[in-house]
């Protein structure tokens, strides 16, 4: 019961603070100091219900929904840092929203505890090179839908409110370059310490996601390249960052959503 108080305070902290990001745009207030703290209340109560929820089960619990709220957290903790000393805020009009629904899904549908079953530091540092990879690569991909929408209103020579109240389009583009950087390091790490210290990266329940892995970590390594040596941007960058997020999205989730929640797998 305890726990679930817990969980239901972030979540209402979360929504609050996606309220205020967006009334703060609305209004073009450059940063939302409340709406900053509201989040970094949110994301510190997510992590004592995480927390309890280890207590609870000796072990972090990967089951689908539980999985998904840890990533949420990871998610809304590298932003938090990030909005430090850039203007990212903004995108917790998305990403504070879907922690609260992931959050609130995880304590409304319970699973059964699916532990871990290896317990060492290299294990460790693959899933959580892992989850830090998807989280960072998931703000990129919100980072790319936004400058998406901004690009095309733009063009049009008809941007909506919302729109002027973000950085302008070349700030997009460089922080959206930096988020994918920083996802490509902890991928790449994730994928080496996945080869080194896990016996059949190959077996045929990994095999989807040992693939996919690479296939993104090629297509987000090409962009950054292409970035740097040919100055790609635009609607180049922006396609190939969702792409690559959609290929992620699939090896992390796909098959856990299909096996858990569909067939009922363990």
């Amino acid at each position: 019961m305890y726990t679930f108080f817990i969980g239901i305070l972030s979540v209402l902290s979360y929504t609050s603070a996606t309220v205020l990001v967006l009334k703060d745009l609305l209004r073009h207030c450059e940063r939302g100091r409340p709406a900053i703290y509201l989040a970094w209340l949110a994301v510190g109560l997510h992590a004592a219900y995480i927390l309890l929820i280890f207590q609870q089960h000796n072990d972090f619990n990967f089951s689908f929904f539980n999985a998904a709220a840890l990533v949420a957290l990871f998610i809304v903790l590298l932003l938090l840092i990030a909005a430090i000393d850039k203007p990212v805020e903004t995108l917790g009009i998305a990403i504070f929203p879907m922690a609260a629904l992931l959050l609130g899904l995880d304590m409304v549908f319970p699973e059964k505890s699916h532990p871990l079953v290896a317990h060492n530091w290299q294990m460790s540092t693959h899933i959580l090179s892992s989850i830090i990879a998807f989280s960072q690569l998931n703000i990129a991909a919100l980072q790319a839908i936004l400058l998406a929408v901004q690009d095309q209103q733009l063009r049009s020579h008809q941007p909506k409110r919302l729109m002027l109240a973000l950085p302008p389009l070349q700030a997009m583009e460089v922080l959206l370059f930096q988020m994918i950087a920083a996802g490509v390091f902890f991928l790449t790490i994730s994928l080496l310490s996945g080869f080194m210290f896990i016996d059949d990266l190959f077996a045929q329940h990994l095999v989807h996601k040992t693939v996919l892995s690479i296939i993104a970590w090629v297509i987000f390594s090409g962009l950054l390249i292409g970035r740097f040596r040919y100055g790609w941007r635009g609607i180049i960058a922006i396609q190939w960052t969702l792409i690559g997020f959609v290929l992620l999205l699939l090896a992390y989730f796909g098959s856990k959503m299909v096996l858990e929640l569909i067939l009922k797998r363990v």
